[in-house]
């Protein structure tokens, strides 16, 4: 009958075993610590290099947890633990979420790119996947905007970066386009000094580039004049608006009809039989 050897059994396994764990949790400390020391680097660049908080924040969650994924394997690898299995499990395991969550990651793709290239930020006026309104966050997944009726608008950022974008407080300034019709019977060279003066009284409008004011055309029913100044972007509306007044009151004071269209009814009486 064999004897226990405990010398043998000491060199032989006991003594292997404890080596291959202490390495093992050398490799997880030191790995951790480096991981950590990444991911701090990777931060300062990010910061550096002027990038969002909050994308700056999930993109080194994201690197610390794939890091610690790699010590910790790295780790089983050194117990003598068959990791290949644990690594395909992984990876199926990744693309099912991929797949059940396509269109979040659609969106924190698109989350990303508006993040960086910068199409629009916080406080401009945009159009964009069919709302309009003022944004005031941009998030990781999604878009918060407020409409002018003082609405909060969650729009995926999918849909946003899709699509196209209008940015309305990219430029300082922008040019109002106004058409103005008036009748066939009418003096066009009065119509046009007036539309020349209310323009020219209303400080708000710039000077450069020039104003245009124009006949656009000969219509069926009027004689239509574009009227095209430049203001600054944040006066917009309110020229828009207050000149759309203006040359209404102007031209009912000077006797200069504005055509609307009209319906002719004819009423055809049958004979009495």
């Amino acid at each position: 009958m064999d004897t226990f050897d405990m010398h043998a059994f000491t060199t032989d396994y006991a003594f292997p075993w404890l080596m291959n764990i202490l390495l093992a949790l050398v490799v997880f400390v030191a790995g951790r610590w480096v991981a950590r020391l990444l991911v701090r680097v990777a931060g300062r660049m990010m910061e550096r290099a002027g990038l969002d908080a909050m994308l700056s924040g999930f993109v080194s969650s994201i690197l610390n947890a794939l890091l610690l994924l790699m010590v910790i394997i790295a780790a089983l690898n050194q117990l003598g633990v068959d990791t290949t299995s644990f690594i395909a499990l992984i990876g199926a395991a990744g693309l099912a979420v991929g797949l059940a969550l396509q269109g979040s990651l659609q969106n924190f793709a698109s989350g990303v790119l508006l993040i960086i290239f910068r199409p629009f930020k916080v406080g401009d006026f945009i159009e964009a996947a069919g709302v309009a309104g003022v944004v005031e966050e941009i998030g990781i997944f999604s878009t918060r905007m407020k409409t002018g009726d003082n609405r909060e608008i969650i729009v995926p950022n999918g849909s946003i970066y899709s699509g196209t974008i209008t940015n309305n407080s990219a430029r300082e300034t922008r040019r109002i386009d106004l058409l103005f019709g008036i009748g066939y019977d009418d003096d066009l060279k009065q119509a046009r000094a007036i539309l020349q003066q209310l323009v020219e009284a209303d400080e708000r409008i710039l000077q450069e580039p020039k104003p245009l004011i124009a006949v656009a055309e000969l219509a069926d029913a009027s004689v239509n004049f574009a009227v095209r100044p430049w203001v600054k972007a944040s006066d917009y509306w309110a020229v828009r608006f207050d000149l759309t007044e203006k040359v209404k009151l102007a031209f009912d004071e000077a006797g200069i009809s504005i055509p609307y269209p009209q319906m002719d009814v004819h009423v055809h009486g049958a004979d009495a039989g």
